[in-house]
This record gives structure tokens, sequence and C-alpha cells, in this order.
């Protein structure tokens, strides 16, 4: 315990994901400067992140051990909305109709509507609260590697979550779009109907990303299969238990409406991307006690 308590200065993998990634996106604010509102509190906002990283790094105090190893689950956080919100509305550019096209040849019909036809309230209910529970479900296999003080183990795998979700962001950035609820209206009259919480759970959602553009690649596929793949170094039980809740999540994401299959595709294959490079980018960063 002495080892793992003791002060490092040093900056660790996940630092040097975080720091330059804010290097980028305020460079991003600042040319698109006009056209997002309050670019200047961004930038301002990052800036003061990187300075209480920066004196935690450097200043080793009483709070740094457990700041340094959860601070990323609020900052990366904090890049949400200026990821899918202003960023994407900035480019003036909007995927959503091209995402659909491709769907539309793939499958001959769009996917979101054909599975209309076997909607029932408690598959809906089911899939909403599967597709409720993603964020938490998403870090909970590094908080059991914490919990258990398997500590190396969760900053591997804390690392692997950062970069999932940070790619996912420069997704957002490079192909904005909103999903099919958005784009396609013969939806509006087949609406979805669950149990007791579908609504209630849908309309706080609702409220926090309904003006993202956040589809492509779907989030919650990528971190969801890192989370998958993660859960097998916490315990055989948890590894069936996200065997069980990916494929739920991901079928949720084009029941739900919240995305094309070509959403899926993407983050499938970046998160298959990421499983199989990170061993060799986390060995080139760390320098970790």
């Amino acid at each position: 315990m002495d080892t793992i308590l003791k002060a490092d200065t040093h900056f660790w993998a996940v630092d040097k994901l975080i720091l330059p990634y804010f290097a980028f996106t305020s460079a991003f604010v600042a040319l698109y400067w006009r056209d997002i509102p309050n670019a200047g509190g961004w930038i301002v906002w990052q800036a003061l992140l990187t300075i209480l990283l920066l004196i935690q790094i450097k200043f080793p105090n009483p709070t740094t051990w457990v700041f340094r190893n959860w601070y990323p689950v609020i900052y990366v956080a904090s890049c949400y909305k200026e990821m899918s919100v202003y960023l994407p509305l900035a480019r003036h550019i909007n995927y959503d109709q091209a995402l659909a096209d491709i769907d539309g040849r793939i499958w001959g019909i769009q996917p979101a509507v054909w599975l209309n036809g076997i909607q029932f309230p408690a598959l809906t209910e089911y899939l909403q609260i599967v597709y409720t529970v993603f964020v938490p479900m998403a870090i909970l296999p590094a908080f059991l590697l914490w919990r258990r003080r398997r500590y190396r183990d969760f900053r591997y795998l804390a690392f692997l979550i950062v970069i999932g979700y940070l790619a996912s962001y420069v997704g957002y950035i490079l192909v904005p779009a909103r999903g099919p609820r958005i784009l396609l209206k013969e939806l509006d009259n087949m609406p979805l109907h669950g149990l007791w919480l579908f609504h209630g759970m849908q309309n706080m959602l609702d409220g926090l990303e309904s003006i993202a553009y956040d589809c492509f690649p779907s989030g919650h596929t990528e971190l969801t299969i890192i989370a998958w793949w993660g859960s097998r170094l916490v315990s055989p039980r948890w590894f069936l238990v996200y065997s069980i809740y990916t494929p739920s999540i991901i079928f949720a994401t084009v029941y739900l409406r919240y995305h094309y299959t070509v959403d899926l595709f993407a983050g499938a294959l970046l998160a298959a991307i990421l499983i199989a490079v990170s061993p060799f980018l986390y060995r080139r960063l760390r320098h970790e006690v």
C-alpha cells in the first residue's frame, strides 16, 4: 500500500490523453468562435480544469490519489455538451439523411420502422431501462476493480474507457447526426409504449440528449463492448452479466430509435480497434507507480 500511495508527479497515461484532447477542442472552439455560444466560457472552463489537474499532478496532497484515479469521470462528462451540441452546430452540417440512406441500402427498409412491427410494452420497458443505465454500466467494471484494490487493472481499464469516450466525441464532430427519432417523421405515427417507467426515463434522456448530435458512432455500442471486455478482468459472473447486457443495449439503440444500424457497426468496429491497440498505447504512455 505504501508503494501505491507514494507521491508521483509524472503524467499518467490517461493524463496524456485528456490534456492533448483539451488543447485540441479548445483550438476547435477558437476556430468556430462566432458560431459557438459562450465559446470563451468553454475555453476558460477547460483551462481551469487543466490547471487543477496540473496542480494535483505536480503538487501531491491528501486528495491527489483519489482525484488522479477518478477525475476522468468529471472531465470526460464535461466535454459531452461541447462535443455533441456546440461543435456540430458550428459546422452547419447534418449527416442524418446520409446515414439513413446507408441503412436503407443495407436492409431495404429503415430498421427503426421495421422493428415497430414487433414492439410490445414489456420489451420496450426492459430495453429503455437497459439504455438508461448505460453510463453506470460502462464504468462499473472499473469501479469493481477499484473496490478490490486492483489498481493497475483499474487504471488500464479506465484508460481504455476514456479513450473510448474521447474517440466517440471526435466522431460527433466529424459526422454530426441526431438519430432516426428526429429524421424519420413516419415514426411519429408509431409511438413506443412501455409499462411504468418508460415515459419518465425517455423524457429524462430527451432533456439531456434531445439536441445532441451524438449518433455516429454509437457510443453506447462502443463503450458497452469495452465494458463487456473489461468485465472479464473482474470475474466470470460479471462477464456473464455483461454478455447479456451488451446485446440488449445494442438492440435497444435501434429498437428505441436512437441510432441507425450503421452507427452500431461503426461503434463496434471502433471498440474492437481500441481493445486491440490500447495495450500498445498504454505501454508507450504509462508512467505510474
